[in-house]
């Protein structure tokens, strides 16, 4: 479809796709075809007036681990239906920039990719969304799509149109299939985790109108991001005063540690007003160096650096059962070990959430859990065994099929646009 291109814009990863074309998707960073949605803003030597440089995908989370100054931003898609989509925020050298801004800047960049790869204007977007962008209230799920309408537009595309993530996901797993089959899709991503059931197979595949075949949709505002705040505040945060007491027996509060752990607010804790409260904090404090780490992690605005420890913590342990998390930049010689045990404990209840969203969206669909055939995986978050290994026990007669956890959703979007 010429002028035509479909969009995973993910919290954690982004990827392009050119419906009907032989290398389907773009690649958006040197040879990788997907990228960390992570835009930086270097201000670094900027002349009076002159906008900040943006870098976007590893060289944004380079330049960030390579001390440049500026600020990095990821898990933009998190904003969406917030109060924060309509505001701004400092990005260092008394520049600031609008967190919408920030959103279209990243789309304007995937299309200016992929107008190269084209060779031609790109005009029309097909954008993946999750089932929800916010659990349980609806005018702030139609705001936050609303949002993103509007930010493709603002980053040149003149049509837009939105298709569920998971649906997008069916679509590629559909692609390979020999036979039809009654199939769970988990799209187990970094902002959301979301389920359809469907009935996919060959012979329904040239079908213009699918509604059909989808028994149901369902998911759930928990996942890759959430398990790596519980990790960091469960065994990070900890090493500078979260859920310790104080003289008094009380425990520290802890308003200071939650926002730490989350990304689109970490910025909001360097602020001179947030350090002064900070620092007011010490008399809270049992021991006075877990009060100075803290300090320290403010002072040096370490903690993107530590949600970004928090991460990889998470991956070490779903690959190889245990890991050694270094917070040398915190004190020297400080570290944390963690390992499969520990990490299971601290995400249980997010898992729990998502097993009960699944057995939710089956109920939804009118299935027993032994009718489905197959649970189709894709997502980031897929990588975490406990998780996966809970979900597919929901459907003890489903075979367990992985997805590419990065591309699936844009693949099946390019499949979907081009069918449009």
């Amino acid at each position: 479809m010429q002028g035509t291109c479909a969009i995973d814009f993910g919290t954690s990863n982004s990827a392009i796709a050119l419906p009907g074309t032989a290398v389907p998707l773009v690649p958006v960073e040197g040879p990788h075809s997907t990228m960390p949605t992570a835009v930086f803003y270097a201000v670094e030597g900027l002349a009076p007036h002159e906008p900040p440089r943006r870098l976007y995908g590893r060289a944004a989370v380079a330049a960030y681990v390579e001390g440049v100054e500026g600020r990095l931003m990821r898990s933009m898609k998190s904003i969406l239906g917030s109060t924060l989509a309509e505001a701004s925020t400092d990005v260092g050298a008394g520049r600031s920039v609008a967190y919408l801004d920030v959103v279209s800047g990243t789309l304007a960049h995937l299309k200016a990719r992929a107008e190269q790869a084209a060779g031609a204007p790109l005009t029309r977007a097909v954008i993946g969304r999750p089932v929800y962008f916010v659990d349980d209230d609806p005018e702030r799920d139609a705001r936050a799509q609303a949002a993103l309408d509007a930010a493709a537009r603002r980053a040149g595309f003149a049509q837009v149109q939105f298709v569920f993530e998971p649906l997008a996901a069916a679509m590629d797993h559909e692609a390979g299939l020999t036979q039809e089959a009654l199939v769970l899709v988990a799209d187990l991503g970094g902002g959301t985790c979301d389920f359809s059931v469907l009935r996919l197979g060959p012979a329904r595949r040239a079908q213009a109108d699918r509604r059909g075949d989808i028994l149901a949709h369902h998911g759930i505002h928990v996942a890759g991001t959430d398990f790596d705040r519980h990790l960091c505040l469960a065994h990070l945060l900890p090493t500078c005063g979260h859920r310790t007491h104080g003289p008094d027996g009380r425990e520290v509060p802890s308003r200071i540690f939650h926002d730490l752990a989350t990304w689109h607010l970490i910025n909001t804790c360097y602020s001179p007003g947030r350090l002064a409260e900070a620092q007011r904090l010490k008399v809270n404090f049992a021991e006075p160096r877990l009060h100075a780490r803290l300090m320290q992690v403010l002072r040096e605005r370490l903690g993107h650096g530590l949600a970004a420890l928090a991460e990889q913590a998470k991956i070490a342990v779903a690959r190889g059962g245990h890991t050694q998390v270094l917070l040398h930049d915190i004190e020297p010689g400080l570290a944390v070990a963690l390992d499969a045990a520990q990490a299971g404990q601290a995400l249980g209840a997010d898992v729990a959430r998502i097993v009960a969203a699944v057995r939710q969206t089956l109920g939804m669909a009118g299935v027993a859990p032994d009718a489905v055939q197959s649970v189709y995986f894709t997502g980031g978050s897929t990588g975490l065994a406990a998780l996966t290994q809970a979900i597919a026990a929901c459907c003890p007669q489903a075979r367990a099929v992985q997805g590419d956890p990065l591309a699936s959703v844009a693949r099946g979007l390019g499949l979907v646009a081009a069918r449009l």
